[in-house]
């Protein structure tokens, strides 16, 4: 499945404005390389993909770790993007991956649908939304630490936890 395409372009301007080029960035949850293809001035980014046909498929990363991001052990990065990702973990295993990713980057990109129940999807189980419940103020809830980026009024949000900016 693709990510979703509210908020991107404000998203992609919002990271040029705040980091450099040669900025190292992580995509959790790549899928179909859509942040590759969005930002192709950035050669420093790797990907993280679990299901492994979607793995196979991604060009154009420096590197493209085909693991699951809740037991992959990575170093630091200026910025991580988790796009369309929180909501397939439980609401444990996405504080534990966002607790572990936080002291490892200068700042992290959330984006989170609401109120949006999925199943699994050709065959990739990785699809399931789990967090089928999220809204605004569960959202702040369960993850207390992290901020609006930007709102798309699309039930469709991008969070962050600051300190992107030089």
């Amino acid at each position: 499945m693709s990510s979703y395409v509210y908020g991107k372009q404000e998203v992609t301007a919002w990271i040029r404005r705040y980091f450099r080029r040669n900025a190292e960035i992580l995509d959790v949850g790549a899928c179909d390389g859509i942040w590759r293809e969005l930002l192709p001035e950035y050669p420093n980014m790797d990907a993280v993909e679990a299901w492994l046909p979607n793995a196979d498929r991604l060009r154009g990363y420096r590197h493209v770790y085909r693991a699951d991001v809740r037991s992959l052990p990575y170093g630091k990065y200026d910025l991580i993007i988790f796009g369309d990702v929180i909501e397939h973990l439980t609401v444990s295993d996405a504080q534990r991956v966002l607790d572990y990713a936080t002291p490892r980057c200068r700042d992290m990109i959330v984006a989170v649908p609401y109120r949006f129940p999925q199943g699994a999807k050709d065959g990739n189980p990785y699809e399931v939304h789990i967090q089928d419940d999220l809204t605004p103020e569960i959202f702040a809830a369960r993850y207390p630490g992290l901020a609006v980026l930007y709102d798309t009024g699309r039930d469709y949000c991008y969070y962050h936890k600051g300190g992107g900016a030089e």
